[in-house]
Protein backbone atom coordinates (compact mmCIF):
# COMPACT_ATOMS: atom_id res chain seq x y z
CA UNK A 1 0.00 0.00 0.00
CA UNK A 2 1.70 3.26 -0.75
CA UNK A 3 2.24 6.02 1.56
CA UNK A 4 0.30 9.03 2.05
CA UNK A 5 3.03 11.13 1.58
CA UNK A 6 0.73 13.65 4.55
CA UNK A 7 -0.31 11.24 7.19
CA UNK A 8 1.86 12.60 9.38
CA UNK A 9 1.83 16.35 8.66
CA UNK A 10 0.13 18.51 11.32
CA UNK A 11 0.64 15.60 13.95
CA UNK A 12 2.93 15.69 17.22
CA UNK A 13 5.18 12.96 17.57
CA UNK A 14 7.28 11.64 20.14
CA UNK A 15 10.81 9.81 19.73
CA UNK A 16 12.02 7.62 22.53
CA UNK A 17 15.84 7.02 22.78
CA UNK A 18 15.71 9.91 20.10
CA UNK A 19 19.11 10.33 20.44
CA UNK A 20 20.43 7.00 19.02
CA UNK A 21 21.20 6.14 15.70
CA UNK A 22 17.81 4.92 14.54
CA UNK A 23 16.45 7.72 16.96
CA UNK A 24 17.89 10.29 15.37
CA UNK A 25 17.23 9.11 11.92
CA UNK A 26 13.66 8.66 12.99
CA UNK A 27 13.25 12.16 14.17
CA UNK A 28 15.21 13.75 10.36
CA UNK A 29 12.51 11.96 8.73
CA UNK A 30 9.81 13.43 10.90
CA UNK A 31 10.58 16.41 10.78
CA UNK A 32 11.10 16.51 7.10
CA UNK A 33 7.12 15.26 6.86
CA UNK A 34 6.19 18.18 8.23
CA UNK A 35 4.50 17.22 11.98
CA UNK A 36 3.92 19.95 13.97
CA UNK A 37 5.89 19.42 17.08
CA UNK A 38 8.37 16.39 17.63
CA UNK A 39 9.47 15.56 21.18
CA UNK A 40 12.19 13.39 21.63
CA UNK A 41 13.10 11.44 25.03
CA UNK A 42 16.65 10.20 25.96
CA UNK A 43 19.06 9.71 28.58
CA UNK A 44 21.84 11.02 27.02
CA UNK A 45 21.85 14.65 27.37
CA UNK A 46 24.94 15.56 24.60
CA UNK A 47 22.98 13.42 22.13
CA UNK A 48 20.07 15.34 22.84
CA UNK A 49 21.61 18.60 22.48
CA UNK A 50 23.74 17.62 19.19
CA UNK A 51 20.15 16.47 17.78
CA UNK A 52 18.68 19.89 18.69
CA UNK A 53 21.70 21.59 17.02
CA UNK A 54 21.16 19.98 14.00
CA UNK A 55 17.38 20.07 12.88
CA UNK A 56 17.51 23.75 14.85
CA UNK A 57 13.38 24.11 15.02
CA UNK A 58 11.43 25.47 17.61
CA UNK A 59 8.81 22.18 16.86
CA UNK A 60 11.82 19.86 18.58
CA UNK A 61 11.38 19.17 22.51
CA UNK A 62 14.25 17.78 24.04
CA UNK A 63 12.97 15.58 27.31
CA UNK A 64 15.80 14.18 29.02
CA UNK A 65 14.61 11.58 31.02
CA UNK A 66 14.13 7.75 31.09
CA UNK A 67 11.37 5.49 30.28
CA UNK A 68 12.05 3.83 33.69
CA UNK A 69 10.71 7.14 35.22
CA UNK A 70 6.92 7.06 34.50
CA UNK A 71 6.55 10.44 36.02
CA UNK A 72 8.73 12.01 33.66
CA UNK A 73 6.91 9.99 30.64
CA UNK A 74 3.74 11.76 31.63
CA UNK A 75 5.30 15.22 31.39
CA UNK A 76 6.51 14.29 27.84
CA UNK A 77 3.41 12.49 26.40
CA UNK A 78 0.36 15.24 26.91
CA UNK A 79 -1.22 15.78 23.59
CA UNK A 80 0.82 13.17 21.52
CA UNK A 81 -0.66 11.58 18.40
CA UNK A 82 2.28 9.19 17.48
CA UNK A 83 4.71 7.67 19.31
CA UNK A 84 7.78 5.64 18.26
CA UNK A 85 9.38 3.70 21.13
CA UNK A 86 13.14 2.69 20.06
CA UNK A 87 15.02 3.11 23.78
CA UNK A 88 16.46 0.03 23.97
CA UNK A 89 19.37 -1.55 25.56
CA UNK A 90 20.68 -3.26 22.50
CA UNK A 91 24.19 -4.84 22.92
CA UNK A 92 23.68 -8.98 23.16
CA UNK A 93 27.28 -9.26 25.62
CA UNK A 94 25.91 -6.04 28.11
CA UNK A 95 22.91 -7.18 28.16
CA UNK A 96 23.87 -10.77 29.21
CA UNK A 97 26.29 -9.34 32.24
CA UNK A 98 23.23 -6.40 33.35
CA UNK A 99 19.96 -8.91 32.96
CA UNK A 100 17.82 -6.61 35.17
CA UNK A 101 19.24 -3.83 34.27
CA UNK A 102 18.27 -4.97 30.79
CA UNK A 103 14.77 -6.27 32.08
CA UNK A 104 14.12 -2.45 33.78
CA UNK A 105 14.71 -0.83 30.60
CA UNK A 106 13.62 -3.00 27.72
CA UNK A 107 10.14 -4.73 29.44
CA UNK A 108 9.69 -2.55 32.68
CA UNK A 109 10.34 0.75 30.13
CA UNK A 110 8.34 -0.16 27.36
CA UNK A 111 5.31 -1.19 29.88
CA UNK A 112 5.65 2.06 31.15
CA UNK A 113 5.40 3.86 27.72
CA UNK A 114 2.18 1.41 27.10
CA UNK A 115 0.85 2.56 29.99
CA UNK A 116 1.04 6.27 29.63
CA UNK A 117 0.17 6.40 25.85
CA UNK A 118 -3.26 4.41 27.05
CA UNK A 119 -3.59 7.44 29.45
CA UNK A 120 -3.10 9.78 26.40
CA UNK A 121 -4.76 8.09 24.07
CA UNK A 122 -2.22 7.87 21.84
CA UNK A 123 -3.31 6.92 18.05
CA UNK A 124 -0.32 5.22 16.71
CA UNK A 125 2.47 3.03 18.84
CA UNK A 126 5.12 1.62 17.30
CA UNK A 127 8.15 -0.56 19.11
CA UNK A 128 11.00 -0.33 17.79
CA UNK A 129 11.98 -4.77 17.86
CA UNK A 130 15.26 -7.05 16.42
CA UNK A 131 15.20 -10.04 14.85
CA UNK A 132 17.02 -11.20 18.03
CA UNK A 133 13.42 -11.50 19.14
CA UNK A 134 12.53 -14.61 17.20
CA UNK A 135 13.46 -18.08 19.29
CA UNK A 136 15.38 -15.89 21.60
CA UNK A 137 19.01 -17.42 23.53
CA UNK A 138 20.18 -14.51 24.88
CA UNK A 139 18.68 -11.94 27.58
CA UNK A 140 18.79 -9.24 25.12
CA UNK A 141 16.36 -11.40 23.04
CA UNK A 142 14.08 -12.74 25.31
CA UNK A 143 13.46 -9.00 26.87
CA UNK A 144 12.60 -7.89 23.02
CA UNK A 145 10.24 -10.52 22.62
CA UNK A 146 8.35 -9.41 26.05
CA UNK A 147 8.55 -6.07 24.92
CA UNK A 148 6.90 -7.00 21.73
CA UNK A 149 4.34 -9.28 23.31
CA UNK A 150 3.46 -6.32 26.09
CA UNK A 151 2.92 -4.03 22.75
CA UNK A 152 0.60 -6.50 20.98
CA UNK A 153 -1.63 -7.32 23.51
CA UNK A 154 -2.93 -3.29 24.21
CA UNK A 155 -5.20 -4.53 21.03
CA UNK A 156 -6.54 -6.66 22.49
CA UNK A 157 -8.10 -4.36 25.64
CA UNK A 158 -10.12 -1.83 22.78
CA UNK A 159 -11.61 -0.66 26.02
CA UNK A 160 -8.51 1.17 26.70
CA UNK A 161 -6.86 2.79 23.98
CA UNK A 162 -8.62 3.68 20.63
CA UNK A 163 -4.96 3.50 19.33
CA UNK A 164 -2.95 1.08 17.04
CA UNK A 165 -0.18 -0.95 19.15
CA UNK A 166 2.13 -2.75 16.94
CA UNK A 167 6.05 -3.54 16.08
CA UNK A 168 8.65 -3.50 13.74
CA UNK A 169 11.66 -5.96 13.83
CA UNK A 170 14.93 -5.14 12.16
CA UNK A 171 18.11 -6.96 11.47
CA UNK A 172 21.38 -5.57 11.79
CA UNK A 173 20.99 -2.15 11.01
CA UNK A 174 24.95 -0.96 8.84
CA UNK A 175 26.47 1.89 10.36
CA UNK A 176 24.54 2.56 13.52
CA UNK A 177 26.25 3.51 16.84
CA UNK A 178 28.40 0.36 18.40
CA UNK A 179 27.74 -1.52 15.10
CA UNK A 180 29.74 -3.68 13.48
CA UNK A 181 31.16 -1.35 10.81
CA UNK A 182 31.79 1.65 13.22
CA UNK A 183 34.01 -1.51 15.42
CA UNK A 184 35.97 -2.55 12.02
CA UNK A 185 36.77 0.58 10.96
CA UNK A 186 38.01 1.69 14.35
CA UNK A 187 40.17 -1.16 14.47
CA UNK A 188 41.15 -0.63 11.21
CA UNK A 189 42.10 3.08 12.20
CA UNK A 190 44.39 1.74 15.24
CA UNK A 191 46.26 -0.17 11.93
CA UNK A 192 45.37 -3.72 14.47
CA UNK A 193 43.74 -6.77 13.02
CA UNK A 194 39.80 -6.79 13.29
CA UNK A 195 38.01 -9.43 15.57
CA UNK A 196 35.09 -11.40 14.57
CA UNK A 197 33.38 -13.79 16.86
CA UNK A 198 33.05 -16.95 14.54
CA UNK A 199 33.76 -16.51 10.45
CA UNK A 200 30.34 -19.17 10.16
CA UNK A 201 27.93 -16.45 11.69
CA UNK A 202 25.50 -14.95 9.52
CA UNK A 203 23.72 -11.84 9.78
CA UNK A 204 20.39 -9.45 8.10
CA UNK A 205 21.63 -6.21 7.50
CA UNK A 206 20.19 -3.35 6.25
CA UNK A 207 20.92 0.51 5.70
CA UNK A 208 19.43 3.15 8.36
CA UNK A 209 17.35 4.86 6.00
CA UNK A 210 15.24 1.28 4.87
CA UNK A 211 14.96 0.98 8.44
CA UNK A 212 13.25 4.32 8.78
CA UNK A 213 11.24 3.95 5.88
CA UNK A 214 9.84 0.61 7.00
CA UNK A 215 8.97 2.03 10.20
CA UNK A 216 7.13 5.12 8.25
CA UNK A 217 5.00 2.68 6.00
CA UNK A 218 4.09 0.51 8.47
CA UNK A 219 2.57 3.84 10.87
CA UNK A 220 0.62 4.09 7.70
CA UNK A 221 -0.62 0.93 7.27
CA UNK A 222 -1.01 -0.58 11.01
CA UNK A 223 -4.14 -1.34 12.20
CA UNK A 224 -3.08 -2.73 15.56
CA UNK A 225 -1.22 -5.78 16.54
CA UNK A 226 1.09 -6.38 13.68
CA UNK A 227 5.09 -7.08 13.24
CA UNK A 228 6.01 -5.35 10.31
CA UNK A 229 9.69 -7.04 8.79
CA UNK A 230 11.44 -5.58 6.04
CA UNK A 231 12.39 -7.71 3.32
CA UNK A 232 16.37 -7.52 4.01
CA UNK A 233 19.39 -9.18 2.46
CA UNK A 234 21.94 -11.40 4.56
CA UNK A 235 25.82 -11.62 4.44
CA UNK A 236 28.65 -14.34 5.75
CA UNK A 237 29.87 -11.85 8.45
CA UNK A 238 33.61 -13.18 7.31
CA UNK A 239 32.46 -11.70 3.56
CA UNK A 240 31.31 -8.38 5.10
CA UNK A 241 34.71 -8.16 7.35
CA UNK A 242 36.88 -8.56 4.25
CA UNK A 243 34.65 -5.75 1.78
CA UNK A 244 35.07 -3.20 5.21
CA UNK A 245 39.00 -3.81 5.14
CA UNK A 246 39.10 -3.74 1.22
CA UNK A 247 37.15 -0.63 0.94
CA UNK A 248 38.35 1.02 4.29
CA UNK A 249 42.50 -0.11 4.87
CA UNK A 250 43.60 2.22 1.88
CA UNK A 251 42.04 5.16 3.30
CA UNK A 252 43.90 4.64 6.56
CA UNK A 253 47.51 4.32 4.79
CA UNK A 254 47.38 0.19 4.18
CA UNK A 255 47.25 -2.55 2.18
CA UNK A 256 43.95 -4.82 2.83
CA UNK A 257 46.36 -7.92 3.06
CA UNK A 258 48.03 -5.57 6.14
CA UNK A 259 45.19 -6.02 8.24
CA UNK A 260 44.40 -9.72 9.38
CA UNK A 261 41.29 -11.32 10.87
CA UNK A 262 40.96 -12.80 14.28
CA UNK A 263 38.56 -14.88 15.60
CA UNK A 264 37.78 -14.48 18.86
CA UNK A 265 34.86 -16.95 19.50
CA UNK A 266 31.84 -16.33 19.96
CA UNK A 267 30.23 -13.81 23.17
CA UNK A 268 28.06 -14.73 25.55
CA UNK A 269 24.42 -14.85 23.97
CA UNK A 270 25.36 -14.61 20.64
CA UNK A 271 24.01 -16.80 17.92
CA UNK A 272 25.59 -18.39 14.62
CA UNK A 273 22.69 -17.21 12.36
CA UNK A 274 19.23 -15.00 13.13
CA UNK A 275 15.58 -15.14 12.45
CA UNK A 276 13.21 -12.76 11.06
CA UNK A 277 10.41 -15.05 11.71
CA UNK A 278 9.90 -17.75 13.48
CA UNK A 279 8.68 -21.25 13.01
CA UNK A 280 5.32 -21.37 14.37
CA UNK A 281 5.05 -17.38 13.34
CA UNK A 282 5.10 -18.08 9.43
CA UNK A 283 1.34 -19.34 9.35
CA UNK A 284 0.21 -16.03 10.82
CA UNK A 285 2.02 -13.78 8.27
CA UNK A 286 1.36 -12.18 4.89
CA UNK A 287 3.74 -11.53 2.18
CA UNK A 288 4.13 -8.31 0.40
CA UNK A 289 6.34 -7.39 -2.15
CA UNK A 290 8.80 -5.76 0.08
CA UNK A 291 7.69 -6.75 3.16
CA UNK A 292 6.31 -9.63 5.94
CA UNK A 293 3.46 -8.87 7.68
CA UNK A 294 2.50 -10.94 10.80
CA UNK A 295 -1.14 -10.29 12.22
CA UNK A 296 -1.77 -10.72 15.77
CA UNK A 297 -2.21 -14.12 17.26
CA UNK A 298 -6.11 -13.44 18.20
CA UNK A 299 -6.91 -13.35 14.56
CA UNK A 300 -8.47 -16.46 13.45
CA UNK A 301 -6.12 -17.06 10.37
CA UNK A 302 -4.50 -15.35 7.66
CA UNK A 303 -7.62 -15.31 5.47
CA UNK A 304 -9.34 -12.13 7.11
CA UNK A 305 -10.58 -9.83 4.92
CA UNK A 306 -9.85 -7.19 6.97
CA UNK A 307 -6.21 -7.42 6.30
CA UNK A 308 -6.70 -7.98 2.43
CA UNK A 309 -9.02 -4.72 2.41
CA UNK A 310 -6.14 -2.51 4.28
CA UNK A 311 -3.28 -4.40 1.76
CA UNK A 312 -5.43 -3.40 -1.25
CA UNK A 313 -4.52 -6.47 -2.65
CA UNK A 314 -4.47 -9.94 -2.39
CA UNK A 315 -1.73 -10.95 -0.10
CA UNK A 316 0.40 -14.14 -0.19
CA UNK A 317 0.73 -17.07 2.07
CA UNK A 318 4.61 -17.63 3.04
CA UNK A 319 5.52 -21.17 1.96
CA UNK A 320 9.08 -21.43 3.60
CA UNK A 321 9.29 -22.41 7.36
CA UNK A 322 11.16 -19.94 8.96
CA UNK A 323 13.23 -16.65 7.64
CA UNK A 324 16.26 -17.32 8.73
CA UNK A 325 19.61 -15.54 7.61
CA UNK A 326 21.13 -18.89 7.29
CA UNK A 327 18.97 -19.86 3.89
CA UNK A 328 18.59 -16.53 3.17
CA UNK A 329 20.09 -15.12 -0.25
CA UNK A 330 23.45 -13.73 0.87
CA UNK A 331 24.33 -10.37 -0.84
CA UNK A 332 26.94 -10.81 -4.06
CA UNK A 333 30.60 -8.97 -3.14
CA UNK A 334 29.58 -6.19 -6.07
CA UNK A 335 26.14 -5.35 -3.80
CA UNK A 336 27.90 -5.70 -0.29
CA UNK A 337 30.55 -3.32 -1.48
CA UNK A 338 27.89 -0.67 -2.98
CA UNK A 339 25.67 -0.97 -0.14
CA UNK A 340 28.54 -0.53 2.59
CA UNK A 341 30.53 2.21 0.41
CA UNK A 342 28.54 4.99 1.74
CA UNK A 343 29.74 4.60 5.32
CA UNK A 344 33.12 3.82 4.75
Amino acid sequence: MAEKADYFKGKIALVTGGAGSIGRELCRELFSRGVSALRVLDNNETGLFELCEELSDIRVKPFVGDVRDKERLRKAFKNVDIVFHAAALKHVPFCEYNAFEAMATNVIGTQNVIDVAIEENVKKFVMISTDKAVDPFNVMGVTKLLAEKLTIAVNRYRTLSSGAFFCVRFGNVLGSRGSIIPNFKEQIRKKTKITLTDKKMTRFIMRIEDAVSLVMKATVMAEGGEIFILKMPAVNLVDLANAIIAGYAPKCGLKPDQVKIEVIGRRPGEKHHEALLGINEVEYAFELEDMFVMLPLFIEKIGNLKYENIFKLKPKVIRSKRYSSKDAKKLSKAKLNEMIAPLL
